[in-house]
């Protein structure tokens, strides 16, 4: 592919959680600000400093794009999208002056700064360039191959244990693809999407890509990131209570819908003490993002006993860099209890034989103040003022992580 060629096509080319959440903020707290600052947790082989050039050119070419009068029609068709929502989209473009690159020694510095209703739109945009760009020096028809290989082996696992133990499992496997962020490329993510829909049709359930979702005719998925609860750490409520402020704030947006919770912005414990029965009625499920997948479903299943909910009315939906294998160990532990699903990411859409990219934008301050998520995970946490960062940890009575 040739280097100018723009990587994203159309707005609708990212995760459906970015609607959901900046509908939120248009709607409730339109003014506030946002500060995200890019991170790769890994040692890249080829210095990623040496992708400046290109991931400007493709910035470009991002903020030039705006929603197309068929893309904002199957918006409106969303049940949970609001027609005042769309209104604002058809104005929408992202301003070029919020986004800045820098080269660091072979790192490149990403910083994201502005509104919150432009910020928090650019993330999944600029993950997805990033790896585009970076794994187009090494495609090759070998590689290819190789992902071919991978995903047949993949679908035949999934389908073998459709025909031999889904019939006496108590709920169906759930999977859905979480892909768009750390994709190999654009094309081969549609590849993939299409070829999981076409060959599971028990089992795949949808994609996080509204593009995708639209143009393959299934079902886009996706509720709330940790940026979503991160930001209420800044928007004037008492610490103590960001949690219960974010959660009331979705339940009066979507009432209803929507209904799946993250779980780990500080730490399991500290949200399941804020996740009393009137959200625990409220909300569908919830989903498990960094920490032991199997500790963290036994404590959701216990807290739900504990509040005399029973637990098979309740989903749990599993996104912390998931295999096939585990998705299906989880399922296996879980499904005689509780619903449960699994969305899977870097392993359905950059499994390749080559080492994925482990990069993350992330939100460190919203109104000129500082927020964090105080991950179950060490070496998730991350936050740019180690003062708040204390702080949160004392309030919420959480560990170093």
């Amino acid at each position: 592919m040739p280097k100018n060629t723009p990587i994203i096509h159309s707005l609708l080319d990212t995760d459906l959680y970015k609607f959901t959440m900046l509908q939120v903020v248009l709607h409730q707290f339109p003014a506030s600000h946002g500060e995200y600052e890019f991170k790769c947790r890994n040692r890249p082989g080829t210095p990623l400093s040496l992708l400046r050039k290109q991931l400007e050119a493709q910035l470009d070419f991002l903020c030039q794009l705006r929603f197309a009068q068929d893309e904002l029609a199957y918006l409106r068709g969303l049940r949970f999208i609001k027609s005042d929502f769309v209104d604002y989209l058809e104005l929408f473009h992202l301003q070029r002056r919020f986004i800045a690159v820098e080269e660091e020694g072979e790192q490149l510095t990403i910083r994201i700064k502005g509104p919150l209703v432009q910020a928090m739109f650019f993330e999944i945009f600029v993950l997805a360039i990033v790896n585009e760009l970076y794994f187009r020096r090494l495609d090759s028809d070998e590689v290819r191959a190789e992902g071919l290989r991978r995903l047949d082996a993949k679908i035949a696992t999934l389908q073998r244990f459709q025909q031999e133990e889904a019939a006496s499992q108590r709920f169906p496997l759930l999977i859905a693809d979480f892909g768009t962020r750390r994709r190999f490329s654009r094309d081969w993510h549609e590849h993939v999407v299409e070829r999981l829909n076409g060959a599971l049709p028990e089992i795949f359930r949808g994609t996080s890509n509204v593009y995708l979702a639209r143009k393959l005719g299934i079902t886009p998925i996706g509720t709330m990131a940790h940026e979503f609860f991160q930001a209420f750490q800044a928007l004037g409520v008492r610490l103590r209570d960001f949690q219960k402020a974010a959660l009331e704030s979705w339940v009066q947006e979507y009432r209803g819908d929507l209904g799946i919770a993250l779980t780990d912005v500080v730490g399991m414990d500290a949200f399941l003490a804020d996740f009393d029965l009137y959200f625990a009625k409220l909300f569908d499920g919830l989903r498990h993002d960094s920490g032991d997948p199997y500790a963290w479903g036994e404590k959701a299943i216990r807290h739900y006993r504990k509040l005399r909910i029973d637990p098979s009315s309740k989903m749990l939906t599993f996104s912390d860099g998931l295999s096939i294998d585990s998705a299906l160990a989880l399922h296996r532990h879980f499904s005689p209890t509780i619903q449960v699903s699994f969305g899977i990411g870097t392993h359905f859409t950059n499994d390749m034989g080559l080492e994925p990219l482990q990069i993350v934008i992330k939100l460190v301050s919203c109104n000129d103040q500082p927020v964090a998520k105080l991950s179950d995970s060490p070496g998730k946490t991350m936050c740019s003022d180690e003062t708040f960062l204390a702080y949160l940890r004392q309030v919420f009575k959480v560990g170093n992580s």
